[in-house]
């Protein structure tokens, strides 16, 4: 038996002792709860931290690229279609051209024949003018490439070359003045605009390749930062069940510690007892 002292209550020092560490366990728990972290800062687990911030901040770069691939892919889809809107005008044109090189039409049929010509040939112009998407035109010859981030660092991007679709270029080789004045005129532009629309087929197939590449990176990097945000939720994520449960049982022995540090400090009244 220990001896009775009214200087030291051993037994209430170990009660008191025990009941701190409940009590920052308790905390602990509580605070877990409270953000569903187990690791919310560097005091928690210094390397697992460190780890999780690193993760972190490729998540924050990986949403710049994502919006950088969005930006860029929208730019090429407006041209995209653009140019599929100028080969249907080009068709248009071509049909035009091959009835007003007709030579026995009369200078009246011919020539309306070439105010609807001319009216489709202004129209490309009006489309290569306004295929704009965040203040970039890709088709206007203004914009010689543009480009996409590709990982979070910025040190890889996608490329998207230029494809000049203006009249008189060396994609729609149209003059911006040509006309259906004469048979002859109206039958040289038929060679003309189907070589014209064979350079854009090729055109937009380029720009679709260049697209899909867009589209494909873009999936990636969504999967990828899927993948890192998971990764982040291990390592730092509580497991709320476990924390509960934790809780309830801290919560319990938190109760019988305080009673037993009460239990503890009546200990030394007994040394009363023995002087009366």
């Amino acid at each position: 038996m220990a001896a009775l002292s009214v200087n030291t209550n051993y037994g209430a020092m170990v009660a008191l002792q025990q009941l701190n560490s409940t009590n920052m366990a308790l905390s602990e728990t509580q605070e877990r709860i409270n953000t569903g972290l187990k690791v919310a800062s560097a005091k928690d687990n210094g390397a697992i931290y460190a780890i999780a911030q690193g993760m972190r901040a490729d998540l924050s770069g990986f949403g710049v690229v994502l919006d950088s691939l969005d930006r860029t892919g929208s730019t090429v889809d407006v041209a995209i279609a653009a140019g599929s809107a100028i080969s249907d005008l080009l068709i248009d044109m071509k049909e035009k051209a091959l009835a007003a090189s007709d030579e026995t039409l009369t200078t009246a049929q011919r020539a309306a024949f070439s105010e609807d010509f001319k009216a489709l040939r202004d129209q490309i112009d009006t489309i290569v003018s306004n295929a704009e998407f965040n203040g970039v035109n890709l088709i206007n010859g203004s914009t010689a490439e543009i480009t996409a981030f590709a990982d979070a660092d910025g040190n890889s991007v996608i490329t998207v070359q230029d494809e000049n679709l203006s009249l008189g270029g060396g994609v729609v080789t149209i003059a911006a003045t040509a006309s259906l004045d004469t048979a002859t005129n109206a039958s040289a532009l038929v060679s003309t605009i189907e070589t014209s629309l064979t350079n854009l087929n090729q055109a937009l197939a380029r720009l679709g390749t260049s697209s899909k590449a867009l589209t494909i990176h873009s999936e990636f990097v969504t999967k990828l930062r899927d993948s890192l945000e998971k990764g982040v939720g291990h390592l730092v994520d509580a497991d709320m069940a476990k924390e509960s449960a934790k809780l309830q049982a801290l919560q319990t022995k938190q109760q019988l510690g305080v009673q037993a540090l009460s239990i503890a400090n009546q200990a030394p009244q007994i040394i009363n007892s023995l002087f009366q």
